[in-house]
């Protein structure tokens, strides 16, 4: 009956893989029809979009949606189902418990064993998503313009990007198991608690410590622009601590920016390719393509009235409390299904065997996985319902025209494509489109024209 169960369960998990990834596939291509078929400038763009522009943002996305594609079907369909039908996990993990054995250490010690099979296994998935990170990166985003990586920035960034991960990673991957294993029959609520409080923890140090690693951040010079974000923070009473501008640069052309940090102490980030020339009063520096790229410092404050607007209208405190709702959830999910002996078997470990982080990663990935989607979209339409919120905000900050301008901008420097399929675009796009935002704007405008 075991072994029944076992290949029911396994067949069960190979089904929602392909059907899901069918589904993401499907929806994909309807997008690759869109970029073979809309030809022509939409109206509302003839007057800021040239047609070469509109072919090469057409191009880079045909590019980069046929690029997912073919990763999807390679790595989320036929290898991810090759892996599980032999076994690859409990493969992996008995050769963690050989190289505990060969390194004298305690094989019975199941935080010893899943601490190497969290490192074995990371070393994998680094091996098997480099080509596809290469590819990108050195071709793709070469080809439309926008990587600045060397071959030797990308080798760095790649090596401290692992051992970060396995220095945050393995203490709380082991504390996990600790709690696990003595925390008792409610074990779920301890460790909702230590993820919740390692989640702000994160959020904390991570732009503080672990960023710096990787890109360059200055403070913004004095001058107009940080007269006036000091100004709009104190309107608004945001308790901006720190004002950075980051050498995204060095890494892609592409451009952002972004607030964090917890109660008093705010932070904000200004990528260099946001600002009008990377906001150097001299050119001569950049290339012709560099040149002129970018917002004008009004447009970047219209920017910043959008990303402020997220913090007075609670966005990211909303987004917290979910995201502890739903971990508690899960976690009482995985408390009831954990010691399902099927979900064991079905990856290929002996009977009476069942790690703890193995039972982890089949309650959230693949049990929860129906679920996991229907949040996911849950998700995706707040997020989208926030960023209108957020235009509203700043539309009444006075920013509806700087910001109508610095959307505009933004989606040609980064060649975005202005027309999507809609099945692709409600499931896939956390924010309404540049064509939506647009329009959306006008109605607050035409609004507050009647109004007065």
């Amino acid at each position: 009956m075991s072994t029944l169960e076992a290949d029911t369960v396994l067949y069960s998990i190979l089904a929602l893989v392909i059907i899901e990834n069918a589904l993401e596939i499907y929806i994909a291509v309807r997008q690759v029809k869109v970029y073979r078929s809309a030809l022509t400038v939409p109206n509302e763009l003839k007057a800021h979009m040239s047609e070469e522009t509109f072919h090469k943002a057409r191009k880079y996305g045909l590019d980069q949606e046929n690029f997912g594609i073919f990763k999807a079907l390679l790595m989320d369909v036929l290898l991810l189902c090759l892996e599980l039908y032999v076994g690859l996990i409990a493969l992996i993990w008995q050769l963690s418990l050989n190289v505990v054995e060969r390194l004298h250490w305690d094989a019975s010690n199941e935080i010893v064993v899943s601490l190497v099979f969290v490192l074995i296994s990371n070393v994998l998935s680094t091996f098997k998503s480099l080509p596809f990170k290469l590819y990108k990166i050195f071709v793709l985003e070469e080809k439309h313009g926008f990587n600045k990586q060397t071959a030797g920035f990308f080798a760095w960034d790649q090596l401290k990007g692992f051992l970060v991960t396995q220095v945050v990673m393995l203490p709380i991957t082991a504390a996990i198991i600790f709690i696990v294993q003595r925390g008792g029959d409610n074990f779920f609520i301890w460790l909702w608690i230590f993820t919740g409080v390692i989640s702000l923890v994160l959020l904390t140090i991570y732009p503080i410590f672990i960023a710096p690693l990787f890109d360059k951040y200055t403070p913004l010079e004095q001058g107009p622009l940080r007269k006036s974000i000091e100004d709009l923070a104190a309107s608004l009473k945001f308790p901006l601590t720190k004002l950075y501008v980051v050498e995204g640069s060095k890494r892609s052309s592409h451009s952002n920016a972004y607030f964090y940090g917890l109660w008093n102490s705010k932070r904000i980030v200004l990528f260099d390719t946001l600002l009008l020339n990377k906001g150097k009063a001299d050119d001569s520096e950049l290339t012709d393509d560099e040149k002129g790229k970018g917002c004008t410092d009004e447009e970047v404050l219209a920017v910043l009235g959008h990303e402020l607007g997220h913090w007075k209208l609670g966005h990211v405190t909303k987004n917290i409390v979910i995201m502890e709702v739903h971990l508690l959830l899960m976690f009482l999910v995985f408390g009831y299904l954990f010691k399902y002996a099927p979900f064991y078997e079905a990856l290929g470990f002996q009977p009476g065997t069942r790690p703890i982080l193995v039972g982890l990663l089949i309650v959230f990935t693949y049990v929860m996985a129906p679920y996991n989607a229907i949040i996911n979209f849950a998700m995706t339409i707040l997020s989208r319902r926030y960023e209108y919120q957020a235009d509203e905000f700043a539309h009444k900050l006075g920013f509806e025209h700087q910001l109508g301008r610095a959307l505009i901008k933004l989606n040609l420097d980064n060649l975005g494509f202005p027309v999507y399929d809609w099945l692709y675009s409600t499931w896939n796009h956390s924010h309404p489109t540049l064509l939506q935002r647009l329009a959306r704007l006008k109605e607050l405008g035409q609004s507050q024209k009647k109004v007065q």
